[in-house]
């Protein structure tokens, strides 16, 4: 994988576990707050299936 891709999926990943951490631990004040967390963690997955996809687009492309 390209570094600099690599380098922003460990950066997404990273970014959703902290958030994933915070809601398992009751760090959502309200519920409110709780959608919200929920929303970022799935738009985070969205991005990183997103840049998967790239990833797998880009090597299909190469290996043409």
């Amino acid at each position: 994988m390209n570094p600099l891709l690599e380098s922003l999926h460990k950066k997404l990943e990273e970014h959703i576990k902290e958030l994933v951490t915070v809601v398992s631990d009751g760090g959502a004040k309200t519920h409110d707050h709780y959608k919200e967390l929920c929303g970022t963690i799935r738009g985070l997955q969205t991005a990183q299936y997103e840049l998967a996809d790239l990833v797998r687009k880009t090597k299909d492309y190469n290996d043409d």
